[in-house]
């Protein structure tokens, strides 16, 4: 099984399944993958410093200069930096097979079996986790 996830939908993923109420087994596998979901989203953070510091002008540091009180990046080309952050953001992140295959298949049964109902963002981001565990599953 292999469960792939946009870096921009990780954070809401870890919420969701942070918040479900859980016990034994799932709960153990629910909080691998959030250790795991954590590790991919510090990468996600460490490639998005990266990108603004080629698309930024820099301080003397090195660092990624800020306008407006700090509110806005100091970008060299708007579009050209729109391009590669909605790349960075759309780009998904892979979990897989291996030791993580029961951790992976237990989290799908969690989701596709859950009880709670879900509203607004998180009914959205719980329909996506549902596709793509269910995606997942069909690359067995």
């Amino acid at each position: 099984m292999q469960v792939k996830i946009e870096n921009q939908k990780i954070a809401q993923t870890i919420n969701l399944l942070y918040n479900l109420s859980l016990k034994g087994k799932q709960s153990r596998h629910r909080s691998k993958f959030i250790n795991a979901l954590r590790d991919k989203y510090q990468e996600f953070a460490e490639d998005e410093k990266e990108l603004l510091k080629e698309h930024c002008n820099l301080d003397e540091n090195g660092e990624p200069k800020t306008l407006e009180n700090g509110t806005k990046w100091d970008v060299k080309d708007l579009d050209a930096f729109a391009a590669a952050r909605r790349e960075l953001y759309e780009e998904e992140r892979v979990f897989d097979g291996g030791d993580a295959q029961g951790m992976l298949k237990t989290v799908k049964e969690v989701l596709l079996n859950c009880q709670k109902e879900f509203t607004g963002a998180e009914a959205e981001i719980y329909d996506y986790l549902c596709d793509q565990f269910e995606k997942g599953a069909d690359e067995e």
